[in-house]
């Protein structure tokens, strides 16, 4: 497969996986902000810092009010990662490729393209409304995706971009609300507590699966070791770099390879590190310095991928660095 092809597959998942990250923050927010007090940005702003974008943000809107991180994360001409920009650098991209993608997944980003663009009616929805519309349409891009591309490795490269963006998302919000969001230690285990500890989950599309699975109490530790650790739930970081592995080696056409290479040591070493893990060792450590290190893993990653397969000359807005958390 060539290189400029494989880069395109790979980041058209990741914008479009992105998108569907970044509405489900918001609409759980929007649910938030109904139990907090009138114009309070205790469930906004920390979004801006989960996406490693306060400076821009403070640069372009520096009331910081929550109708203004709304606009920043939805449809901000300036911000590279906003849902509307990662449907459009999507979209560019599989323009690019139309002879590889099947005619529904160019159809379908190709509609959503033009209804963000063109239809005014779109964007005077309520916001929950809104931000579903936009979440379904992402997810039914993974279903046209699944449904109706060749298991070759056009859809392996497009698997192997959604699920880096996946678990990188995943760890950078429980990442804000353990480092940003811990309360005194009077409010620990409150309502307002549990509340933030429910929207995580459901900003994770975990909350029925963390309940199904889970006996225990919605708490800080059962959360975290969930959307870390869990084997088989989907949108986890274990979950994800396991399939991330399998998915390398299907692509490098080795199954066992008898001398790693770097790509394939790292992918290893990383599933291994969180497989072979408790939460209480996660936690006793630090779990923000775990998630750091996590997440220079996955730039690692990211990087070791682009340089053998992708076209190195492209230029994506990438996630932020590691260190967007303050430290």
């Amino acid at each position: 497969m060539l290189s400029r092809v494989a880069d395109s597959l790979y980041w058209i998942n990741r914008y479009i996986e992105r998108a569907e990250n970044i509405s489900r923050f918001v609409e759980v927010s929007e649910a938030m902000a109904l139990d907090c007090p009138p114009g309070s940005a205790e469930p906004w702003l920390p979004l801006i810092d989960a996406n490693g974008d306060r400076e821009l943000f403070d640069s372009l809107y520096p009331q910081g009010s929550p109708s203004d991180v709304v606009e920043f994360l939805v449809r901000a001409d300036a911000n590279p990662s906003s849902i509307l920009n990662c449907f459009s650098l999507a979209r560019e991209n599989a323009r690019q490729i139309r002879e590889v993608i099947t005619t529904e997944m160019w159809e379908h980003l190709n509609d959503i393209y033009w209804t963000m663009h063109e239809d005014q009616a779109f964007w005077k929805q309520p916001p929950q409304e809104l931000l579903r519309d936009i979440r379904r349409a992402c997810q039914l891009f993974y279903g046209i995706t699944d449904a109706t591309l060749s298991r070759d490795l056009s859809w392996h490269f497009s698997r192997l971009g959604r699920l880096l963006e996946r678990a990188d998302k995943t760890t950078r919000i429980l990442d804000v609300k353990y480092f940003l969001l811990l309360p005194s230690p009077d409010e620990v285990g409150g309502v307002l507590d549990e509340l933030q500890w429910i929207s995580l989950l459901r900003s994770a599309g975990a909350y029925q699966m963390f309940r199904q699975s889970s006996q225990q109490a919605i708490e800080p530790q059962a959360v975290a070791s969930f959307l870390l650790l869990d084997p088989i739930f989907p949108r986890s970081v274990r979950y994800c770099l396991g399939r991330i592995q399998e998915t390398l080696r299907i692509v490098s056409g080795n199954a066992v390879p008898a001398t790693p290479d770097e790509l394939e040591c790292l992918s290893g070493l990383t599933l291994a590190r969180w497989s072979y893990t408790r939460i209480e060792e996660l936690i006793a450590g630090g779990l923000h310095e775990a998630i750091d290190a996590l997440q220079s893993d996955l730039n690692a990653l990211h990087g070791l991928i682009e340089q053998r397969y992708l076209t190195a000359a492209t230029i994506h807005p990438t996630s932020p660095d590691p260190a967007c958390v303050p430290a």
